[in-house]
């Protein structure tokens, strides 16, 4: 497994070894050692699937307090565009953004930690999107950023066609608070 530092040094593109044969392929997703040998000591303790169709715009989401997330994100079916901003006031790179194109072809993952919005757009006719997260999914704590917000410019890659009325009504990143300092 390859880990690659992305435009912003905390956020880390994986690259596994794929082992293809005549009846598919087989690769590790996750193994403790080889984050630890990266210096990633990390503990999971929730995983989540979605499956969404082409032109759907799931974020920007983040979680604060004892609440926050990493996230370890992978594509299981289907192609995506995933985003990961930088919400930490004071970090050189905040309001920046790293995007990665994950793939059931690519088998790419990507290593979000603490502090960043997350949000991904299908690509794809349909995508099965799986991430494990290092906290509890917390109603209270959860924050997102609107995925159209001016300020990020962010390019999604479609014509949105399916985001939740939850996300429409995400804060502006200028209104965001300092829930997290660099």
């Amino acid at each position: 497994m390859k880990f690659i530092e992305t435009e912003i040094k905390d956020v880390i593109l994986l690259e596994p070894a794929v082992f293809p044969d005549g009846r598919g392929y087989f690769f590790e997703s996750y193994s403790e050692k080889k984050f630890k040998d990266a210096g990633l000591e990390i503990k999971f303790v929730q995983d989540n699937i979605s499956k969404s169709k082409k032109g759907t715009i799931r974020g920007l989401h983040y979680q604060v307090g004892g609440f926050a997330q990493g996230k370890l994100c992978e594509v299981l079916y289907g192609k995506v565009k995933d985003v990961a901003v930088d919400i930490r006031f004071g970090s050189p790179t905040f309001g920046k953004f790293v995007q990665a194109e994950l793939s059931d072809e690519n088998h790419n993952m990507i290593w979000i930690p603490p502090g960043f919005a997350h949000g991904f757009s299908v690509l794809s006719d349909e995508a099965i999107f799986h991430y494990k997260c290092t906290a509890q999914y917390s109603k209270k704590d959860e924050r997102s950023i609107i995925f159209n917000d001016s300020e990020l410019n962010i390019d999604w890659g479609v014509a949105y066609s399916a985001v939740s009325e939850k996300d429409l009504l995400s804060k502006k990143f200028s209104d965001i608070e300092k829930d997290f300092l660099y």
